[in-house]
């Protein structure tokens, strides 16, 4: 399996060295024609430049990161988060995105209470549902490890994830990103639950290291730490998904410090040698 076609790029993995434009140059240099931006990174260089790069060199994206962080202390809140996921939606459709990645919110504020946390975020999802469905763009819910219950995910495991698409139906679906899901002995099983539901979406890839150092920006390059990222394509390619795998690393102290080539040519040497 060549990179072409079969390998995405988050453009976090280039934050450290490329705004939009200049990673996907890079990207192209490389020989890889599908993206996933950050909406910071799309607010910098502006939407409609953004979207013009995409359709003038026939990029694939496949994703557009954020959507979520919906729990919040008051109405007003409230009310900005899903006004913010609105505008996301939008921004999603103008860049051709596969889907709106959702990254769901923590306990909001000074809460201890995870359950009516996890309430809010499937109410969230559902409010801005109708106006996803009608803009024909599908929400992937992203379930973040446990370690970020608290302040960034209170989704932390895929068949909670899947229990959402099940309770709001068409339009909401799953991102499988490795690095948040590895270890969950019920893996396997949720991978062929989200099959039959047709509720794939995206498919997230990089590395745990042993030890990690820092558990939001110590990502590791694929095959540099202990995930079978092997084993687990092939249980998300059982389940009915082929698209593109998004390399996505967070690496503060290693790869956002190397040159962007050096970091793409890496990706690309993995993808074929390792994933």
């Amino acid at each position: 399996m060549s990179a072409k076609g079969q390998l995405s790029i988050n453009l976090a993995t280039t934050r450290g060295s490329w705004g939009f434009a200049e990673a996907v140059d890079g990207c192209l240099r490389h020989d890889i024609t599908a993206i996933a931006p950050w909406r910071d990174q799309v607010e910098a260089i502006g939407l409609d430049e953004a979207a013009r790069i995409v359709k003038a060199n026939g990029l694939k994206v496949t994703g557009l990161c954020r959507g979520g962080m919906f729990p919040a202390v008051d109405a007003a809140g409230w009310q900005a988060n899903i006004d913010d996921n609105l505008k996301a939606i939008d921004e999603a459709v103008a860049l051709g995105a596969d889907c709106l990645v959702l990254v769901v919110g923590g306990l909001p504020g000074s809460s201890r209470d995870i359950v009516e946390t996890r309430k809010q975020v499937a109410d969230g999802i559902a409010a801005i549902l109708p106006y996803a469905r009608k803009q024909g763009m599908p929400l992937a819910i992203e379930p973040l490890h446990p370690m970020y219950a608290a302040d960034r995910a209170c989704v932390n495991t895929l068949g909670q994830a899947l229990d959402i698409c099940v309770e709001l139906g068409d339009g909401v679906g799953v991102a499988i990103d490795v690095y948040h899901v590895w270890w969950d002995p019920d893996l396997a099983a949720q991978i062929a639950r989200a099959g039959q539901m047709g509720t794939i979406l995206a498919h997230h890839i990089c590395d745990w290291l042993v030890p990690t150092t820092d558990l939001l920006l110590d990502r590791g390059m694929m095959g540099d730490g202990v995930i079978d990222l092997p084993g687990i394509r092939a249980m998300i390619e059982a389940a009915g998904f082929h698209g593109p795998q998004e390399v996505e690393i967070f690496s503060k102290e290693n790869w956002w410090k190397r040159p962007g080539d050096e970091v793409l040519a890496t990706c690309v040497d993995r993808f074929d040698t390792v994933c």
